[in-house]
């Protein structure tokens, strides 16, 4: 029982650092929003932006931050818990120099064919000269980002393995402050000011880079590469890390589906999606990815055969902290939409129509908010074993789905952006449904009583919260408030709700919360 209780401690420690730095980063993300947004509200040229900079970002999160870690924190964790360290280095340098060379390939591939990678990403965009030409030539300055932040997600990967958590969920800060700087002091000045902002992501990414340096330093970590493209290690990895590309990317790739069809709709829709999305990446970032983060390499290091209970108990523990997280956060996020959006970004070149359109979207992605959150706990429970089937599996059902919703509700039905969005968020919901019933199926999941104390306070906090979220947006109207009043009554409204939903658990669980959890 103390060691039960001392893996549990362990793991809030570890999930309070990475929510901790993420937070400041998210925030910071939110500050860069609203500069982007503010300089270039809903155009053309803010659609582009928002466009283009997921190009790098979606391959990044595919090869870099999901299936690269998914991939190479079980191998290496088994290199270092059972091998020498000369043998973990040799990995690791091998490993390095594979990765570089790939990296040097692909983004002169990217380079060279970037009007054919635009067409794909946004065909909507070739239908106007202005907006296809401009469009390559911002991706051919951001593209390389992917290089250096793939090469910052490898030493974030290695820190993590060695439960180093700090900086690596601290160095996307440097990331969205020089965003900020660019788009508050110098692309006023430029007449096309998506140009700095470009070139501002670029020199993030060498920045972000250079932060790993001293971190790998001290745990005598910093990779020499080696072309050794044979090392079974690395084979080892890419192995995993093929099906986990698809897998471990089902949100991304939803994402990616996303911009297709969002930029082939009026414009503005880029912009009021990317918007939505981000706001919805704040708890996802600050909860759901976190303790994903602290996860993978728990469960990598627990030998599931040998400590199955152990297992278990962590895959548990995950659910039910995004759940006790992910439920108030969609309440929260559906009832306050509109203030929020009005809040943080009516000003500047952002209308009221934009306020209303982001909110709409804003709604939906809210309702599956805690499904997108939950697939960033039951992804890392396969891969942690070195499973890939089944998530592959599901992440394809997700897609085939994600495409004919999204075409349905968009254009057949007529919902423009929103239909986006409910596409998305169905599709999450039965990706989960299927993944669970997977692990249910493997004995990684056990069925509880739905009735159990956890849920029925769940239910009863959620149930007041929303009564209560009603209520309070009833006596307000963000449109006609000033900007300072907006702020001081979303304040209010958001601490004043998280008091009432957290009083609420301390009533109805007393100090079994974290009994409960565990």
């Amino acid at each position: 029982m103390n060691q039960e209780i001392k893996n549990t401690s362990n793991l809030f420690n570890s999930i309070k650092k990475v929510s901790g730095w993420t937070s400041i980063s998210r925030v910071f993300g939110l500050l860069r929003d609203i500069a982007t947004t503010g300089l270039l509200g809903a155009s053309y040229l803010h659609d582009i932006f928002v466009v283009i900079l997921k190009i790098p970002n979606l391959f990044r999160r595919f090869f870099a931050e999901g299936a690269f870690n998914q991939a190479f924190i079980p191998v290496y964790s088994e290199y270092f818990n059972k091998n020498n360290d000369p043998s973990s280095k040799e990995f690791l340098n091998s490993l390095f120099g594979t990765l570089l060379s790939f990296l040097f390939v692909f983004v002169v591939i990217v380079l060279i064919f970037s009007p054919a990678v635009v067409f794909i990403f946004a065909p909507g965009f070739y239908s106007d000269p202005q907006k296809q030409i401009l469009s390559v030539e911002i991706l051919r300055i951001m593209f390389p980002y992917l290089a250096l932040i793939s090469l910052v997600a490898f030493a974030s990967a290695i820190q993590n393995t060695h439960s180093k958590f700090s900086i690596p969920a601290a160095t996307p800060i440097i990331f969205n402050l020089c965003l900020i700087i660019t788009a508050y002091i110098i692309a006023p000045s430029y007449q096309v000011p998506v140009y700095p902002l470009a070139w501002s992501v670029l020199v993030a990414g060498i920045l972000q880079l250079v932060m790993q340096i001293a971190p790998l330093a001290a745990i005598d970590r910093i990779p020499i590469p080696r072309f050794n493209f044979s090392h079974p290690g690395v084979r080892k990895v890419l192995l995993v890390m093929l099906p986990a590309i698809f897998a471990g990317g089902i949100m991304q790739i939803n994402i990616l589906v996303d911009t297709i069809f969002a930029s082939l709709l009026e414009t503005g829709s880029p912009t009021w999606l990317y918007i939505s999305d981000r706001l919805i990446q704040l708890p996802m970032g600050i909860f759901a990815i976190a303790i994903g983060t602290v996860l993978l390499p728990l469960l990598s290091k627990i030998d599931f055969n040998n400590n199955k209970i152990e297992f278990i108990n962590n895959v548990r523990k995950g659910q039910r902290l995004v759940l006790l997280i992910g439920l108030p956060s969609c309440i929260g996020i559906f009832f306050c939409s509109e203030a929020i959006i009005a809040t943080i970004f009516y000003r500047g070149e952002f209308t009221y129509i934009d306020v209303i359109k982001t909110s709409l979207s804003l709604k939906v992605l809210a309702l599956g908010l805690p499904f997108f959150m939950l697939m960033k706990i039951l992804i890392p429970s396969f891969f942690s074993r070195k499973l890939t089937r089944a998530p592959v599996l599901v992440a394809a059902i997700s897609l085939i789905l994600n495409i004919f919703l999204n075409y349905v509700f968009a254009f057949i039905y007529g919902y423009g952006h929103i239909g986006i969005a409910i596409g998305s968020s169905i599709a999450a919901l039965i990706s989960v449904l299927i993944l669970e019933f997977i692990l249910i199926k493997d004995g990684v999941v056990k069925l509880m009583n739905p009735l159990n104390r956890f849920n029925l306070t769940l239910l009863l906090s959620c149930l007041v919260l929303s009564v209560y979220l009603i209520w309070f947006n009833q006596n307000f109207s963000f449109q006609e408030m000033n900007e300072l009043n907006r702020i001081l009554i979303l304040s209010a409204e958001v601490i004043s709700a998280i008091l009432l939903y957290f009083i609420c658990i301390k009533v109805f669980l007393g100090n079994r919360l974290r009994q409960l959890i565990s």
